[in-house]
């Protein structure tokens, strides 16, 4: 089936994952409240999916994602499911291959991609929203990446484009220091495109949409494509790669994973 067919208004891969049409624009909705817009892996699979079949829609000029509501945009990864989801390396591995997928097809999907984010946008909801190519956040939002507190870490391919963004300074400050920036500091250090009050992200971030689509689409298609191909591939050996998700062999990873579900502080032994 055409994608144009696919994605016409309430169609969807996965109904927590929700799409809508505002004329050029599509409208991908993360649509988990109750868990502050945190994704599962079958949620991850519904947006690799969607982003897929979006970008093949020749009708679209842009697309926006949202969380639900407005207390968070995504608090990233489903942590509750790591028992099952990091049994052991195999598992880690097949996980980080649908994350890896999931992240990397915002980055890319042929239309520009707007990030509408309200409330919290931490772990991998930052790595969502810069995978997109706007992110428009309110003053009060809380953006941060806490892979830190759980004993693991991200990928070279989803770190690389926070890189290319702010500099290794920034990212420094959010996967070692731990950072957790208001939506004024992440503006200030490159994370947001646009900051505004709490109640106008919605309408800043959906006129942002439409000045995109006022331009042509097949210039804004080449220039998206253009910057990733300039990047250019990563220089990490394979070996490296295919060890990048070794922390679920570490004691720090199962102790950080039991201090979680016991609500209490993690001790780490960097072991």
């Amino acid at each position: 089936m055409e994608a144009s067919a696919t994605f016409k208004e309430g169609m969807m891969f996965d109904p927590r994952l929700p799409v809508a049409r505002d004329g050029d624009i599509a409208i991908v909705t993360i649509n988990q409240p109750e868990v502050r817009n945190a994704l599962d892996l079958s949620l991850w699979q519904a947006l690799q999916r969607t982003m897929a079949a979006l970008s093949e829609d020749d009708d679209l000029r842009c697309v926006v994602i949202r969380g639900a509501g407005t207390q968070a945009f995504s608090a990233g990864a489903d942590i509750g499911g790591f028992a099952r989801d990091f049994a052991d390396k195999p598992a880690a591995d097949r996980y980080a291959t649908v994350l890896h997928h999931g992240f990397q097809s915002i980055r890319l999907c042929r239309h520009p991609v707007v990030a509408m984010i309200m409330g919290a946008c931490i772990g991998g909801g930052a790595g969502i929203a810069t995978m997109c190519d706007f992110r428009v956040g309110g003053e009060g939002i809380r953006f941060g990446i806490t892979a830190r507190n759980l004993g693991i870490w991200y990928a070279y391919a989803e770190i690389d484009p926070i890189v290319q963004m702010v500099g290794t300074g920034v990212v420094n400050e959010l996967l070692i220091e731990g950072r957790i920036f208001t939506g004024r500091e992440a503006y200030e250090k490159g994370l947001l495109t646009r900051v505004v009050a709490d109640t106008d992200v919605e309408a800043e971030a959906m006129a942002l949409a439409r000045r995109i689509c006022e331009g042509s689409p097949i210039s804004a298609r080449f220039h998206k494509a253009a910057l990733r191909k300039l990047r250019g591939n990563l220089a990490v050996p394979d070996e490296d790669v295919a060890a990048q998700n070794d922390f679920v062999l570490t004691e720090d990873f199962r102790a950080a994973y039991r201090a979680f579900l016991e609500k209490r502080k993690p001790h780490f032994t960097g072991r």
